[in-house]
């Protein structure tokens, strides 16, 4: 539900470009749910282009974009375990995980479904994925081939036993060499299309190493027991050492375009997990991809 009143930078601005930014959707989106009805000021139906006024109140529900199945493309997929249940692909930096509003095609989906092999979820908006990865980070995600398979992946989410490892770049200084945020993350109170440690956010816990650290920068590596949204990003910004690169968070600094950084350096390393089969355990690492090594010898870092 959206309910706010305009700050006073927002007096005066259209009501469709405020919408869309509290709520964190695109200005179309926010334009259609002006138009029929869903999202009304002070219980008036407005226009899009209605200046919000003082003391205003924007109020309602925006509908979630509908989604087409999505289709097979010829995209590359570099593939870094699989067998007949299961697979782990290593995802470029840029490329979305799956289908969303904005992105209808050129997604890791598309390239999984171009493979033509068997998915989980067939006929969904998300076959074959178990978990996903923000478009910036870069890494190991891991594939059902069946339902079961991904029934019992989901499961071992849920149970923490999957293994998450990622090595990410922040600035020197870190409280301590090793570490853990326990800390909620949520929707921002007013920056809706971003993440933060919140009250009432969903339970939330990162643990930290530090691997080496130059005095100007530090390479972290960092494990997630929960896997909420934006979560590394968010607690290393929560304790004031965004990860470099990270714009919404932060992390876009004169340091970070010295270094040649234009994404997030967040790259997911490691990934174990128990098998659908017999629950043996699979173990898959991946090399940081060029851009990152790139970074690191700027840094005047080993690379890892």
């Amino acid at each position: 539900m959206i309910n706010f009143t305009p700050e006073a930078p927002e007096v005066g601005e259209r009501v469709d470009v405020v919408l869309a930014r509290r709520s964190g959707v695109t200005r179309t989106l926010a334009q259609r749910a002006l138009r029929a009805g869903e999202v009304l000021v002070s219980g008036t139906q407005v226009r899009p282009s209605h200046r919000l006024e003082v003391g205003e109140t924007v109020e309602g529900a925006i509908p979630p974009p509908t989604i087409e199945r999505p289709e097979a493309e010829d995209i590359p997929v570099d593939i870094r375990y699989s067998d007949d249940r299961v697979m782990v692909v290593s995802k470029p930096a840029g490329l979305v995980t799956h289908p969303a509003h904005g992105h209808d095609s050129g997604t890791l989906v598309n390239a999984l479904l171009g493979l033509g092999g068997p998915l989980s979820g067939a006929g969904s908006t998300r076959p074959g994925i178990v978990h996903r990865l923000d478009k910036d980070t870069s890494g190991l995600l891991l594939v059902a081939k069946d339902d079961e398979a991904q029934s019992f992946l989901v499961d071992a989410l849920r149970k923490r036993d999957i293994e998450r490892v990622y090595l990410a770049l922040v600035r020197s200084g870190m409280p301590a060499e090793t570490g853990t945020v326990d800390a909620p993350v949520g929707r921002h109170p007013s920056k809706r299309w971003v993440m933060a440690v919140a009250p009432g956010g969903r339970a939330a816990v990162t643990h930290y190493r530090v691997l080496d650290d130059t005095g100007e920068v530090a390479l972290l590596e960092v494990r997630l027991e929960t896997g909420r949204t934006h979560q590394i990003r968010v607690h290393m910004s929560y304790l004031g050492r965004p990860v470099l690169g990270d714009g919404p968070y932060g992390g876009r600094s004169e340091l970070a375009a010295r270094l040649g950084l234009s994404r997030p350096f967040l790259h997911a390393v490691r990934l174990a997990f128990p098998h659908p089969d017999d629950g043996r355990r699979i173990d898959v690492s991946d090399e940081l991809p060029d851009d990152l090594r790139g970074v690191l010898a700027s840094a005047g870092l080993a690379e890892r």
